[in-house]
């Protein structure tokens, strides 16, 4: 019996593809669309129209009733309105479908209940959805039936961006110009954009809905507060990688089926290094589409283990104790006529516009090592980052012996004469063939690594957009580009002026590159003595999106006005400090109503035990030192609950956002660990029976 998915047959089957759209608009029209998308510009109304209404026929045909608005607004996840095509009956009585292309491309929602920073009051409430006709739509389908979604970008009344895509959407704008100025230096005048592409790997943990609901940590904060080890973790290794259960491969077939019908390319699948946790991994895209996918990606994750009687937990760090979860951003550029300008080629040594571009994308991370880093920011990824399990903190660039060795050669020299060959890997078995190897190792404690043909950055957070990183990474990548441009083509002599310039900032950058081990406190010291930043935590961070340096690159581009930036970092520190209060609360509810009670529940117990044995003329020494340990914890417990009621109620009094986040960081994050330790320990000391939580082993192992 044939049980397999025809991948080819449900591909994109739920995307309006460029193949349907030539299928079912006029080709005139397909030109216009085909050409705005390929060089910009605006849709004509008239055509607008005419795309508007293939699209409802088409969505009609696979059994939508409905369109929406998709956009991502500045809370990280997506939003969407869902309107009918229905219109106003005819005279006899029959409903009207009818789907216009002023619908199509301009939406409605209401601005005033989306995080703005205060570019906007809750008065003024008009905001608009913008369709990206660069990124597809699609159908999704759910339990309110199918439904037509639309990519769009959102901005306010005044234009000012209130969302993730727009600042996205600018950033490939300007590096798009800015890599073209390199490339016509080259010689290469076929060329008439270049992309920034993107794949986003993604892990998750899956957990059983059944232990799910009984977390009350879970379902509010998506990470558990509280929770002693299980008796085993991750220490040996046996999980990643390792044969995947069949119920989560039942899931997981049944996510990349829903994935593909969306056309997002899902193409690895394994466990990650925890126990319960799992990875997917998608080709590259156009990098807009991409964080569109991997958007489509975690709502998908969350969907399809409803269905399996799973909860997907995308936290950071949802267990103490075993890795947590994060998103590898792999970013490289293209031609559209498909030259990666980081592919280095056989000689990278010769490849002297790979060593240009390599050139200023080091300058660029170097200058602002700070904003990059700042573009992985949130607060979740604060428990992972520096973790031994994650990047640390502070940003570095790993290269690789080869292109260590021709760096080293410009810097000492002022040119690389050789360059390191793979060679071969002989592994000693008759019946297995020599392997060839690459020219350089990887480094999984890099948090942005060379990997052959891309960069990957590795620090993003598993539950966070990854519109952010890539606008950063585009915009502070154009900017090197930009002043690389500039005196290379005012320059009387263009080889001399590139093999100096080259020369030129990898001597004045080299302090960025690092291969070494960044989970070292050695690297720690090492990168303090270096000047590089190092800024812990999310709300440290965030006061960089204003620096003037940040400023100016963002105004230069059009990528964010100064305006945009203050909002945004009130946006972040008011997330910060609504997630830890949140968190706070949580714990408070959970240690007074539910692991207090249940502990003297059983003190109690001890108590009738210890009074029977003595009445029985025997002596309990061994119940009496427990209930006195129990008891010691207890009042601990007891106390450092007490104290972080107190602080909750100073902090929600602090009305300035950034001292209300650090109040949250410096004093409430500390009292949370201080309730949390008394109450782990008290969770191996209580019987198992009366503990009203499912611990970590119920969780982690029993799906």
């Amino acid at each position: 019996m044939k049980t397999g998915i025809n991948v080819e047959e449900i591909f994109a089957k739920n995307v309006f593809t460029m193949g349907k759209m030539k299928d079912y608009l006029p080709e005139a029209v397909f030109l216009e669309v085909k050409r705005v998308i390929d060089f910009g510009g605006e849709l004509s109304l008239a055509a607008a129209d005419v795309v508007a209404r293939a699209m409802k026929e088409w969505a009609m045909e696979n059994g939508a009733t409905h369109y929406t608005h998709w956009f991502q607004p500045l809370t990280g996840i997506t939003a969407e309105k869902h309107d009918s095509f229905v219109t106003h009956p005819d005279a006899e009585g029959r409903m009207l479908m009818e789907f216009s292309g002023k619908e199509l491309i301009k939406g409605e929602p209401d601005a005033s209940s989306f995080p703005s920073g205060g570019l906007r009051a809750t008065f003024e409430a008009r905001g608009y959805t913008a369709w990206d006709i660069t990124s597809p739509a699609f159908l999704k389908e759910a339990a309110s039936g199918v439904f037509l979604c639309i990519p769009t970008a959102f901005c306010s009344y005044t234009g000012e961006a209130l969302d993730k895509k727009t600042p996205l959407l600018r950033s490939m704008e300007a590096i798009s110009t800015q890599a073209l100025r390199i490339v016509r230096l080259f010689g290469n005048y076929q060329a008439s954009k270049v992309v920034p592409l993107v794949g986003a790997e993604q892990e998750y943990f899956l957990v059983e809905k059944e232990k799910y609901m009984k977390r009350p940590d879970l379902i509010f904060a998506g990470r558990t507060l509280f929770g002693a080890p299980a008796p085993k973790g991750q220490e040996m290794d046996d999980h990643y990688f390792g044969v995947i259960r069949e119920r989560v491969g039942a899931y997981m077939k049944d996510l990349n089926e829903e994935l593909w019908k969306m056309g997002v390319t899902a193409k690895t699948q394994h466990n990650e290094a925890a126990p319960a946790q799992h990875e997917l991994a998608p080709i590259y895209e156009t990098a807009n589409i991409a964080v569109d996918h991997n958007q489509i990606v975690m709502e998908t994750m969350k969907r399809i283990a409803v269905r399996h009687d799973l909860r997907c937990l995308l936290h950071e760090k949802p267990f103490a104790g075993v890795n947590g979860s994060g998103k590898h951003n792999n970013w490289s550029l293209g031609t559209d006529t498909g030259i990666n300008l980081l592919d280095p080629g056989e000689t990278p040594n010769e490849n002297f516009q790979f060593l240009l571009v390599m050139a200023c994308v080091i300058k660029a991370v170097d200058t602002h090592a700070d904003l990059l880093r700042q573009s992985a920011s949130d607060v979740g990824n604060d428990h992972r980052l520096g973790a031994n399990e994650a990047p640390p903190a502070i940003i570095s660039v790993f290269l690789g012996e080869q292109l260590e060795d021709v760096v080293r050669q410009l810097v000492e020299t002022g040119e690389a004469m050789t360059c390191k060959a793979g060679g071969k890997l002989m592994t000693g078995v008759s019946t297995l063939p020599d392997l060839v190897k690459d020219a350089t190792d990887r480094n999984r404690t890099s948090p942005f690594a060379f990997t052959g043909n891309k960069f990957e950055f590795r620090m993003a957070g598993s539950a966070d957009s990854v519109a952010s990183p890539n606008t950063t990474l585009n915009a502070i990548v154009a900017e090197a580009f930009c002043e690389a441009a500039d005196i290379l083509e005012a320059a009387p002599d263009f080889e001399a002026a590139m093999h100096g310039l080259i020369e030129q900032y990898f001597c004045e950058h080299q302090r960025i590159i690092f291969n070494g081990n960044g989970y070292s406190e050695e690297w720690v010291k090492e990168a303090a003595r270096r000047g590089l930043p190092n800024l812990a935590t999310m709300v440290e961070a965030v006061e960089t999106l204003t620096f003037d340096k940040a400023v100016r690159l963002f105004e230069r581009f059009g990528i964010y006005t100064k305006a945009e930036l203050v909002a945004n970092q009130e946006i972040l520190y008011e997330t910060y400090a609504k997630t830890i209060n949140i968190e706070a609360r949580t714990m408070i509810d959970m240690a007074a109503k539910q692991l207090i009670p249940a502990i003297i529940k059983y003190t109690g117990f001890l108590a009738t035990t210890i009074n029977q044995i003595t009445n029985a003329g025997a002596s309990p020494k061994v119940q009496q030192r427990l209930l006195n340990n129990i008891q010691d914890k207890l009042e601990i417990m007891q106390k450092a609950m007490e104290h972080l009621e107190d602080l909750e109620r100073v902090a929600i009094t602090i009305t300035d956002r950034k001292e209300q986040a650090y109040f949250y960081k410096e004093q409430v994050t500390v009292a949370m660990e201080e309730l949390r330790v008394p109450a782990d320990e008290l969770e191996m000391l209580v019987d198992r029976e009366l503990w009203p939580l499912p611990t970590y082993a119920d969780l982690m192992y029993e799906i």
